[in-house]
């Protein structure tokens, strides 16, 4: 088969295209034959620093293909579904930039009649973004229709791979979505992801536009830029709201005032869907995948995600791509199934 692999940690130059035997899968996994790969933010980060316990990685969490085997313990009916795949390479050298991988069978989730495409896009940005719906004190642990139908959800970066996912599930859930964007462009793509609500914060002002819609504030923010939003997401916090971050763009370090956010009894949660609970990216599991089963969940132009797609040979294209903030979501074709 072939796959993308590197034995160093490096820049996308260490990435090769590569013949390798097909795996066989162990006791309580799959063999998928992939049919897209996804590629998240911490793929080129893992690139870079993140050790090699095997001596080499094939890149990827999220892809989409077909179970073509099954191992030891596995029920053979398995054998034919279409499926999404999440977290395949967090501490395993088997990820999805490949023509087949092995994965344990819970981290494969039937797809239905949903495209390659939509499957290689749930994954990481969807779980993130569920986590950062559900972390808050008041906030539901589960989604559904409804789920959210009295909150009002701030998400801090529409137009980003997490922040479309938030924008969909918190629609999903009928919470008012108000979201914040840097350019017309991705105010139209945010405004197509269903948000209620779109702010240019760099032509508006943040907390003087979202009091206008929710006068006592928002429930949760949907955070990718603390360093940068800290003072402003303190102001338009409601009682018991709760910040969720989880990314670090625009700086690595946040101050935050103790009194506005004792009085409220606000939480700031941290969000790193690799290390979350087995239940917590269960739930999301379960609930992102109703939700595609709904028809809730779309990808594209039209959906506010667009799509990039890349051949196995340019993988380091499209590891620059992720890596230089690419608007939309990067995908490697792995094979025509």
């Amino acid at each position: 088969m072939k796959a993308i692999v590197y034995e160093r940690t490096g820049d996308p130059s260490v990435l090769e295209l590569v013949d390798r035997p097909v795996p066989e899968p162990a006791p309580g996994e799959v063999l998928v034959r992939m049919a897209v790969s996804g590629v998240n933010p911490t793929d080129w980060k893992a690139r870079r620093q993140w050790p090699l316990p095997a001596g080499w990685q094939i890149p990827g969490q999220d892809g989409a293909g077909v179970i073509e085997a099954v191992g030891e313990g596995v029920d053979q009916i398995l054998i034919g579904a279409r499926v999404w795949v999440w977290e395949a390479a967090w501490q395993r050298p088997w990820g999805t930039a490949a023509e087949y991988t092995v994965v344990p069978v819970r981290h494969t989730v039937r797809l239905g009649s949903a495209s390659f495409d939509l499957g290689a896009c749930l994954g990481i940005p969807f779980m993130t973004a569920h986590r950062c719906l559900t972390a808050g004190e008041f906030m539901p642990d589960k989604l559904h229709a409804g789920a959210l139908s009295d909150h009002v959800v701030l998400v801090q970066g529409g137009a980003g791979a997490v922040g479309n996912a938030a924008i969909q599930l918190a629609r999903w859930a009928d919470a008012c979505v108000i979201t914040t964007v840097s350019s017309p462009d991705k105010a139209q793509l945010a405004a197509a992801a269903g948000a209620n609500y779109v702010i240019n914060y760099r032509e508006q002002d943040v907390v003087e536009e979202v009091r206008k819609i929710a006068p006592d504030g928002v429930h949760t923010i949907v955070e990718v830029c603390a360093a940068r939003n800290a003072a402003a997401d303190v102001q338009i916090l409601r009682s018991g709201g709760a910040v969720c971050v989880y990314a670090d763009d625009g700086g690595s370090e946040v101050t935050l005032p103790i009194r506005p956010l004792m009085v409220p009894n606000a939480r700031w949660q941290f969000v790193l869907i690799y290390t979350a609970p087995k239940a917590v990216k269960a739930q999301a599991v379960t609930d992102v995948s109703a939700a595609v089963a709904q028809g809730a969940i779309r990808v594209g132009v039209e959906a506010g995600l667009p799509l990039h797609h890349h051949p196995m040979s340019a993988a380091q294209a499209a590891h620059e791509a992720v890596e230089n903030s690419v608007v939309g979501k990067v995908l490697i074709t792995t094979s025509e199934t």
